[in-house]
């Protein structure tokens, strides 16, 4: 057989290796970033939230994330220079932080007025591509939520056509939401309001500890409220709550302080205190209250 055949069969192997490294699904695509429960919430279900990037090196330039930008967009520069990457976008690979990544990448070298349309999910993978890599790894996530979507646009800019309509429809889709804690957020989506929490330990150690809190009869924020079930997303479990609508979402801040501390007591108790019956059978039932996020 001629050193051709072996050359295209190299090839060939090389090209499989190239592609199924591309496509290794990350199931956990923010782990070991402090901003992970963050990025999470925002990526998810936030409807209008900017953050500042902490970024390992950018020059002088600042970047923004945005949950979600005009059309679903995955990076823009504002008029006023100003740069910004999304989130929720339409398309992904295998690696969502790659993709942020690459997004990133783009708008730090990209002119004011560009738009990104999607991200990049088709290059092989290089170096130095995730956000794992471009981030400050233990910088944390301080998210600013917006009432409506004005600051896609510059301050001094009377939106118009197109970008007038654009805003409006986005505008009238928005749920009420607050945070109300780190990775929590109150939201009034219809009838009843909710807190989703997205909570960074491990999830059969989270779904432990809400069992124990469940036989203690500690597992609300109070007479008007009540534990719903929780969904996974990106690798994490998010915990939600059903609350009371006519409370104000402030009303929630101390309840979810107190949860959240009576929550980290029990994670702790999990290394020298196993789990009862009561609490195995409560951890069951709670594992049957998964659903999804829609």
């Amino acid at each position: 057989m001629g050193k051709g055949s072996r050359k295209a069969r190299t090839a060939r192997r090389a090209e499989t290796k190239r592609r199924n490294v591309a496509d290794v699904f990350v199931g956990r695509p923010f782990e070991g970033l402090a901003a992970e429960p963050e990025l999470i919430a925002l990526r998810e279900f936030v409807p209008s939230a900017t953050a500042k990037l902490t970024l390992v090196d950018s020059g002088d330039k600042e970047v923004t994330l945005a949950s979600v930008l005009p059309g679903a967009a995955a990076a823009m520069v504002r008029a006023d220079g100003e740069r910004f990457i999304g989130l929720q976008v339409q398309t992904r690979s295998s690696d969502i932080s790659r993709d942020i990544g690459r997004s990133l990448r783009w708008v730090l070298d990209a002119e004011p007025g560009a738009v990104l349309s999607a991200p990049d999910t088709t290059s092989e993978p290089g170096e130095n591509e995730r956000l794992q890599d471009l981030l400050v790894p233990d910088a944390e996530l301080e998210p600013e939520l917006h009432e409506d979507f004005s600051w896609w646009v510059d301050s001094d800019v009377e939106p118009t056509g197109e970008v007038a309509l654009s805003l409006e429809r986005a505008n009238a889709a928005i749920q009420p939401s607050e945070r109300i804690a780190p990775a929590a957020y109150w939201v009034l989506p219809g009838e009843k309001a909710h807190l989703r929490w997205v909570r960074q330990e491990d999830e059969n150690d989270v779904l432990k500890a809400l069992a124990r809190l469940s036989v203690r009869n500690e597992l609300a924020l109070g007479d008007e409220s009540r534990y719903a079930g929780s969904f996974r997303a990106h690798g994490l479990l998010v915990p939600v709550w059903d609350l009371d609508p006519e409370a104000h979402a402030q009303e929630w801040v101390e309840p979810a302080k107190q949860l959240g501390a009576r929550l980290e007591e029990a994670l702790a108790s999990l290394a020298d205190q196993p789990l009862d019956g009561a609490e195995r059978r409560a951890r069951d039932g709670l594992i049957g209250r998964q659903f999804t996020l829609r």
